[in-house]
């Protein structure tokens, strides 16, 4: 009886899934893997609110695969040795696995890849994250893009009508000894910081599905208008269903478009799979420029004379700067695991910029607390915000977070709802609660912690120097 391991990563999923369509095709059994291996992936182990949703996606999963009559093997690593105590356990002939993209993950896949072939393994990985594989497109002269716009224009080309792959039917799976519970991975946080995380989130392919669905029936029309706003359910709120592999760019492409064939508007579309193609992009320059997740891609940003501020920093974790968009920004963050993107450049914006701290600061704690952090996204998005990266912000580019407030939340919706000290506060005040004497503090809310205008000047002032330099 031929028998082959998948071994699942962040591809949390049956629908779309290249590595478990090839194994169930071309053996008998299929002995569906995860093992759990966080020292592998280097600085950048899953934070908290990522375990949180590793364990109920991974549970997600087991459901599933128990209505298959089988489940989900779950072993504690290091990888290479699991794979092959399985194989020698098993007798497995083959492993098959959906790639990632991550320094230090493309490193030991590799590894494990060259080893197990060694030793007359079968081994075989497949593209299912993404729409193409970071070395499929390049410029003319073969060179990794650093600008986001001709990529996209690349990529989008590229993309046919391919339909989702089925899940495998019939399923047959394998099953093993020796599996560790899931209690034993030891995903879920000690407090209960994230107890309402499952007020807003269903982890898992059904979650995944039906949220997919609400943006097909209904955010999709207004795609490109609404998703600025953060008060609105504008945006996909798909980011971390897509992080962990619940859901591909092929399955959303295709439930859209039939979606948009059905009605007949078709202007949310094309916004939506640019967003999608960023993704994309954000992988393109991780995997060409792995050093950029955690150093500066311009390296004449080394030389910018960053602030190292605890109390400050502290202060913008908590959500108290005493700017009400930032302030509910970091308290949305804090209290459902996830921040609206307009809202996510406004509070980098005033981290690196107004406060004058290193983007790694918040790059580190967005790691810790979005549901959705994601390496390459995460990476780009800061340095695009700070200036440092690639197709970066101009460095003068800095977000009044009063302005962006005004525009984005004119009625004060998304303020009110974070920061409830400002409530009840005249629409006059809510967005600059300092501009009457006395009435930030008659609230319990503090007066802002730098003065904008100045603080924008010290930023200019400061990426001018490094400009010259």
């Amino acid at each position: 009886m031929s028998i082959a391991i998948v071994w699942f990563r962040r591809d949390l999923r049956l629908q779309d899934h290249p590595a478990l369509v090839a194994a169930a095709t071309r053996h008998e059994r299929v002995l569906p893997v995860y093992i759990h291996a966080p020292d592998e992936e280097g600085d950048w182990a899953p934070g908290a609110a990522s375990r949180w949703w590793l364990h109920h996606a991974l549970d997600a999963l087991q459901r599933d695969l128990h209505r298959h009559h089988g489940e989900l093997h779950l072993r504690i690593g290091p990888s290479l040795q699991t794979l092959q105590a399985l194989i020698e356990a098993t007798g497995a002939e083959a492993v098959y696995w959906n790639r990632l993209y991550e320094p230090a993950l493309v490193a030991r896949d590799t590894q494990i890849k060259q080893t197990l072939r060694e030793q007359g393994v079968h081994v075989a990985s497949f593209d299912a994250a993404l729409w193409r594989n970071p070395w499929q497109v390049l410029t003319k002269q073969d060179e990794p893009y650093r600008v986001f716009t001709p990529f996209w224009r690349n990529l989008r080309a590229q993309l046919g009508d391919e339909p989702p792959l089925d899940t495998p039917s019939p399923l047959r799976l394998e099953k093993a000894k020796d599996g560790a519970t899931l209690d034993a991975l030891d995903l879920l946080p000690r407090r209960d910081w994230a107890d309402g995380f499952s007020e807003h989130w269903t982890p898992g392919e059904a979650g995944a599905m039906e949220m997919l669905e609400r943006l097909a029936d209904d955010a999709l029309r207004g795609y490109g208008e609404l998703r600025d706003r953060p008060a609105l359910v504008g945006t996909s709120r798909l980011s971390p269903h897509l992080h962990f592999g619940e859901i591909t760019p092929r399955m959303a492409r295709a439930k859209l478009r039939a979606a948009v064939d059905a009605s007949g508007e078709e202007k949310g579309l094309e916004p939506y799979l640019r967003e999608l193609g960023w993704r994309d992009f954000a992988h393109h320059v991780m995997y060409h420029f792995p050093h950029s997740v955690d150093r500066n891609l311009d390296e004449r940003f080394d030389r910018y004379p960053w602030r190292d501020d605890d109390a400050a920093l502290e202060r913008w974790q908590q959500g108290r700067t005493g700017v009400p968009l930032v302030d509910a920004g970091m308290r949305e963050l804090w209290a459902t695991g996830w921040m609206h993107n307009r809202v996510r450049m406004i509070v980098a914006s005033w981290l690196t910029k107004n406060m004058g701290q290193h983007w790694l600061h918040g790059a580190r704690w967005f790691w810790d607390t979005l549901v959705d952090a994601d390496l390459a996204n995460n990476s780009l998005g800061w340095q695009w915000v700070a200036g440092s990266g690639v197709d970066a912000a101009p460095y003068f580019r800095i977000f009044n977070p009063v302005t962006q407030a005004q525009r984005f939340d004119p009625e004060g919706e998304y303020i009110r709802r974070w920061v409830p000290e400002l409530r009840d506060a005249p629409k006059k005040l809510l967005h600059e609660p300092w501009a009457q004497d006395g009435f930030a503090a008659s609230r319990g809310y503090p007066l802002p912690m730098l003065d904008i205008k100045d603080s924008r000047q010290r930023a200019l002032d400061g990426y001018e120097a490094v400009r010259n330099g």
